[in-house]
């Protein structure tokens, strides 16, 4: 695979647009139209496609549900620290994201929840690079 892309709908493409590159993304222009933004999330690798609900509409039969009333998906990004993860965060609430739940701190991963301006989940985290690449339980004996 070279390339993922997840498409949001979303109701203000500028708002969306505003809320995702105060998250530290940049947008694509060469994919940027009045219908939908290609969200940069890691260039080469990770997009999301930020798609007006009704250009949305056209790629199903089946109906569009609100993400804000019955969220299908959660998209975790995870971040090179706790403190980039916190960063974000903040920078996302004040481009007017909200945060339902209070940070998860597992000890080996944190994590926090944020709400795009139309409902759609972002999840930013870190993970200890051990408890990534070995799993939980190597974290817990190097901390022993």
């Amino acid at each position: 695979m070279t390339a993922m892309f997840v498409n949001l709908p979303v109701t203000d493409l500028e708002r969306a647009k505003g809320f995702y590159t105060a998250l530290g993304f940049t947008i694509n222009d060469q994919f940027t139209d009045h219908n939908a933004a290609c969200v940069v999330v890691e260039d080469g690798h990770s997009y999301f496609m930020i798609l007006v609900r009704e250009f949305l509409q056209t790629f199903t039969d089946l109906p569009l549900g609100d993400p804000a009333v019955h969220p299908t998906v959660a998209t975790a990004i995870f971040l090179d620290s706790r403190e980039a993860v916190d960063t974000t965060a903040e920078a996302g609430l004040a481009a007017g994201g909200s945060e339902a739940r209070a940070a998860s701190d597992y000890g080996f991963m944190y994590q926090r929840q944020l709400t795009d301006p139309d409902g759609n989940i972002i999840e930013l985290g870190w993970m200890d690079p051990v408890a990534a690449a070995e799993g939980p339980e190597a974290f817990a004996a190097q901390q022993a």
